[in-house]
């Protein structure tokens, strides 16, 4: 028999935008269940630098993104510091730059509401030594990085103990329609194949990137491009403060801290379908040749790993240029294409997910009835404990602090022990499923240091074969999907000491454990 569910907003995607406004509705008292087809942050979400914008670096080519980005960073670095990290940002020009672009800066940030102050090359080079000697002009702003992992699990986990639901691992199949309205969404669990009903008074489709797949089951249209972006991480973080490039936004011209490494980026390149996501040898040695000109150390660190994501950008005009169209965020009712409890949000970006979510929360409540105004502008979002190990450095104090010779280390780069995997497999696991080697990924650290889970895969597994987690192949199924994942953003990167890496993880995992990946998808 097949199972049903009702609610009233049934909220399709799991990135920072659903669980912004999942968090949102149930601080409203609206009762939500929230579907996402994999994992939290599988997409647009989970792909980028993790750069909180002061917004300076939209001033010409969208004004109105700038403002946004301004006033929603500063509400998330008060409301949520626990997710961020308040580094503080420079952008920098190097000779042969534009010099009008240079002259015009500051009045045009100034114009956006954005602070930008001159600091002399020379001071410039003094705090960022990273920087080229060529630095001709800097403007410190209020850049910072966030962590997306952490601020979307902080967000579902507030909406949870509000009443929402969730479902990971659940796909939309279908719909179902009656007299202008979506009756029923037809969801299928893709872990047992099973089938779920689920009825609801409201449905948002937040699926970023898939937003037009969504929408095109209950015969809506939705004009997406595909954007992706490339970005690369250093085994070292190689600067303090975010670095730009002061010129008008285009490839390779951002570096961004993250903890203990740097991620450098990013790139504009037409794919055809969000799916088709992948970065790329060509893009990465394109962006290095071009970003050294501003911090020539990223001609020579060492890189262990490459990731893209996909710009979810709604198309207005005939343009070709993916960075000319507005990075701001479209806010779809779908009452003209027949449908009166279909909305679609999609576009805009990581630092303006509360923003998009509240806009969003507000159209729902008209619908439905609820005065209830929105709380999460000015509402501190809780932390929670599902999110903490997504902070580096977190694991080894606390491991050090605990002194257990029986809490073992399972990932010795990032320093993850057996309690703390023991600890989030136990939050996670429901109604008998017990979570994989990608979703603690998600949460902990394991797998992303520069061995890339070449020795904690097999740490992990066997542990979980200990705790009666694992049975028969499983494991080689785990291990199989999570060094597959992995060897995805190894692969650009195969000059130097990652040709080394690579060889090492193959010996291990086909050579020594006769483990047949074959075709990466």
């Amino acid at each position: 028999m097949k199972k049903c569910l009702s609610t009233q907003v049934l909220i399709v995607g799991g990135g920072a935008t659903g669980t912004g406004l999942a968090r949102d509705l149930a601080l409203r008292g609206v009762r939500c269940i929230l579907v996402e087809k994999q994992d939290i942050n599988a997409g647009a979400s989970g792909g980028n630098h993790g750069l909180l914008h002061s917004g300076a670096r939209y001033i010409a080519s969208d004004p109105a993104a700038a403002r946004e980005c301004c006033n929603e960073g500063a509400l998330i670095k008060r409301l949520a510091p626990q997710c961020v990290e308040d580094t503080g940002g420079l952008f920098v020009a190097v000779k042969g730059d534009d010099e009008n672009y240079i002259a015009d800066f500051a009045d045009r940030c100034e114009q956006s509401g954005i602070t930008a102050t001159a600091i002399d090359p020379e001071e410039a080079l003094e705090m960022e030594p990273s920087l080229s000697p060529d630095t001709i002009a800097a403007f410190a702003v209020g850049d910072a990085t966030v962590d997306p992992f952490k601020l979307s699990l902080d967000n579902l986990a507030q909406a949870a103990t509000l009443g929402t639901s969730v479902l990971l691992h659940h796909k939309v199949s279908g719909v179902i329609k009656r007299i202008g309205r979506i009756e029923s969404v037809r969801l299928m669990n893709r872990r047992n194949g099973n089938e779920i009903l689920v009825h609801a008074d409201q449905i948002v489709n937040a699926t970023g990137a898939w937003a037009g797949e969504v929408a095109a089951m209950a015969g809506a249209k939705i004009n997406m491009l595909y954007s992706q972006g490339s970005l690369i991480i250093s085994q070292m973080r190689m600067g303090k403060r975010v670095i730009n490039r002061l010129r008008k936004a285009t490839d390779a011209d951002i570096l961004v801290p993250a903890g203990t490494v740097s991620i450098f980026g990013t790139t504009s390149r037409r794919i055809d379908a969000p799916d088709d996501c992948r970065p790329t040898t060509a893009e990465i040695d394109a962006m290095i040749d071009d970003g050294r000109a501003m911090v020539p150390q990223l001609e020579t660190t060492r890189y262990i790993r490459a990731y893209a994501g996909v710009r979810p950008l709604v198309r207005s005009g005939n343009g070709s240029d993916d960075r000319a169209v507005s990075r701001g965020y479209s806010l779809l009712d779908h009452e003209a294409d027949g449908l009166d409890n279909f909305i679609t949000i999609t576009g805009g970006k990581l630092t303006t997910y509360r923003l998009m979510a509240e806009k969003t929360a507000n159209l729902v409540c008209r619908r439905l009835g609820n005065a209830t105004p929105c709380r999460t502008a000015t509402q501190p979002l809780p932390a929670s404990s599902q999110a903490r190990f997504t902070e580096p450095g977190l694991t080894p104090k606390m491991w050090f602090k605990k002194k257990d010779p029986s809490d073992l280390l399972l990932c010795e780069c990032e320093m993850v022990p057996t309690s703390v995997f023991n600890e989030i497999v136990a939050s996670l696991t429901t109604n008998g499923h017990r979570p994989g080697l990608r979703e603690m990924g998600q949460r902990t650290r394991v797998g992303k240091g520069p061995c890339q889970g070449s020795f904690c895969s097999l740490r992990m597994v066997a542990h979980m074969y200990d705790e009666g987690m694992l049975k028969g192949r499983e494991g080689v199924d785990e291990l199989t999907d999570f060094i597959q994942e992995r060897w995805r953003g190894m692969q650009p990167l195969l000059w130097g000491p990652a040709v080394s890496q690579a060889e090492l993880q193959e010996a291990l995992h086909c050579g020594l454990l006769g483990l047949d990946a074959g075709e990466i998808p």
